[in-house]
């Protein structure tokens, strides 16, 4: 099956709009509408789901959302090429599909979307850490996000879900999982794209905790994992020593070895460890 909609295949639109991706946005198109909508599918009930994409493109993903069933997707694209082909799904999908213009890291989406929100994206690879870390550390929580679905390179996949001891593990392991669920529920082939990149990709699904897996300020903690993976190397001693000037003490209170480093501390002790410093 070429087609999921009745709108041409996502080759012939790419030719027709002559929509060559560009590096410098950090743009692959998936190309075919079964993965799609498979990826779509990855991202729960969307039948009464409000849904923000960031850098539809072609719109292969978009097509996807809302042929299984979105109440409405909000498409944020900075490519204008892109938005004559976004404009030919708008047309098909009367009232649900929303395409704006800009830049997805100088965007509310709240003005245009009700709760409850999911995020599914096949994120450009330039903004995509940046993107995920913005949404993992609001001030409040939870937050405006009921999920998130997510393509990242492999690499970064396999960081977001690490545990303690693998080379992996590091402040993206330590934010996912501190307020949600990521799991990897997809693996894709560089040849799933255009143009094909040079490693695989994988799609990560997060849920939104109602509150943090263990109590610690956002703000202290994301410093602390920030600084303590900076110098992964060190001993927790002399990584952290610029944090407070009686760290080892701190590090023993909290259950830490002073000797240890930061790729063999848990999520809990560095939580743990954050309250301590906070109660200076």
């Amino acid at each position: 099956m070429t087609t999921i909609d009745n709108l041409p295949p996502l080759k012939i639109v790419i030719e027709t709009h002559n929509l060559r991706a560009r590096k410098s946005l950090g743009q692959n198109f998936l190309l075919d509408l079964n993965l799609t909508s498979k990826i779509a599918r990855q991202a729960g009930e969307l039948k009464n789901v409000d849904i923000l994409e960031i850098g539809p493109g072609p719109g292969g993903l978009t097509r996807g959302l809302l042929s299984e069933g979105a109440r409405k997707v909000l498409a944020i694209e900075k490519d204008a090429r892109c938005l004559p082909a976004l404009e030919e799904i708008s047309n098909k999908y009367p009232g649900r599909l929303e395409v704006v213009r800009g830049d997805a890291l100088d965007f509310n989406p709240l003005v245009y979307l009700n709760a409850p929100i999911r995020v599914v994206a096949n994120l450009p690879y330039n903004v995509g850490t940046e993107l995920l870390v913005r949404w993992l550390t609001p001030e409040d929580w939870p937050p405006f996000w009921k999920s998130l679905t997510l393509m990242f390179q492999r690499e970064v996949a396999e960081r977001i879900v690490a545990t303690p001891g693998s080379k992996a593990y590091g402040r993206l392991s330590i934010l996912a999982q501190w307020r949600s669920d990521p799991k990897i529920v997809m693996s894709l082939q560089p040849d799933a794209f255009t143009p094909p990149p040079k490693v695989s990709s994988a799609v990560v699904h997060f849920e939104s905790l109602p509150e943090p897996r263990f109590k610690a300020n956002m703000q202290v903690l994301n410093s602390l994992v920030s600084t303590a993976f900076n110098q992964r190397r060190k001993m927790l001693r002399s990584a952290l020593k610029m944090i407070s000037p009686d760290i080892e003490d701190r590090l023993k209170i909290a259950g830490i070895k002073p000797t240890d480093r930061a790729e063999q501390v848990s999520l809990e002790s560095f939580c743990a460890l954050a309250r301590n410093i906070e109660s200076e």
